[in-house]
């Protein structure tokens, strides 16, 4: 295991001892969850995997480190080699639960890409959760999957909010410019089953002005997947929101001395406003594949 930093992130490179790990809680449906990496650039403030850290010190500087597990496309050729060997059914897989496969050092990694190139020869049922538009660089191998769902996340239709919520992400419009381009690049016909989710979750607040006009560009996706957020949990691996977030909320008090019912307002927007063939799912049953 090596140890390097750059700038003010701190990068340890090592060896993962698995890579496939049985999937629980929300996404307990798939077989499996990949995560090349561990921890996350973008550090969102309200991140739930910051509960999962190594120790106190990083779940208080997340956003600030990177583990990448360098030898994660060799191990999962490995383990995929003797899951296929055990069952017929090919395997369905969630990249990634804690992480994002596209945080920026994936641009000088590569380690989601190669990871691609393994999961092509095997064709699992996968999802790409991410809020990356770095996702449209592998176009040319999502291309080759027969059985995709893209999850981009955007947790607020309100540009303001990201950058209070999550200020080192893309921006909202990029997001929905990858995604854009990706339903132009991906296959659509009867050998290729790709689909497109925009995850709003957790539910953000959104200036009512803002969800009008938003709403509106929505007919890219097939589903929309909302829920609240997790509960502030003091113990450690435990999905939770962190305490800065929290914090946050005061600024934003005209949503969150209101949050049941400004839920059920931006529901019922999504579901007065969205065109018809786009579906709206709340937690768990969004996160599904079908």
């Amino acid at each position: 295991m090596t140890s390097k930093s750059f700038s003010s992130l701190s990068i340890v490179n090592q060896n993962a001892k698995s890579i496939l790990n049985k999937a629980t809680g929300f996404i307990k449906n798939y077989d499996f969850t990949l995560n090349a990496y561990r921890g996350c650039q973008y550090g969102c403030n309200y991140c739930y995997a910051s509960a999962f850290s190594p120790n106190q010190q990083m779940r208080e500087n997340w956003g600030s480190w990177v583990m990448i597990k360098e030898n994660a496309a060799e191990l999962l050729n490995k383990e995929l080699g003797k899951i296929v060997e055990k069952q017929s059914a090919p395997p369905s897989i969630y990249m990634s639960s804690v992480t994002d496969p596209y945080q920026p050092i994936e641009t000088k990694t590569f380690l989601t890409r190669r990871i691609l190139e393994v999961l092509i020869a095997y064709q699992p049922i996968l999802v790409l959760q991410t809020r990356s538009p770095m996702i449209v660089r592998d176009a040319d191998l999502l291309q080759q999957f027969k059985t995709l769902r893209i999850n981009m996340s955007i947790p607020t239709f309100s540009e303001k909010v990201r950058k209070d919520f999550e200020p080192r992400s893309p921006s909202i419009l990029s997001r929905l410019q990858a995604i854009s381009k990706l339903k132009f690049l991906l296959p659509s016909d009867q050998d290729h089953e790709i689909k497109f989710s925009i995850t709003v979750t957790p539910l953000l607040p959104s200036y009512p002005e803002d969800v009008t006009k938003f709403i509106q560009k929505l007919e890219i996706f097939d589903r929309i997947v909302i829920q609240p957020f997790h509960a502030n949990r003091k113990s450690s691996l435990v999905a939770s929101t962190p305490t800065s977030a929290i914090q946050l909320k005061e600024k934003y008090h005209w949503w969150y001395n209101q949050e049941k019912e400004k839920y059920h307002w931006f529901k019922q927007q999504l579901e007065y406003l969205t065109l018809s063939g786009v579906e709206i799912k709340e937690g768990e049953e969004g996160f599904r594949y079908d």
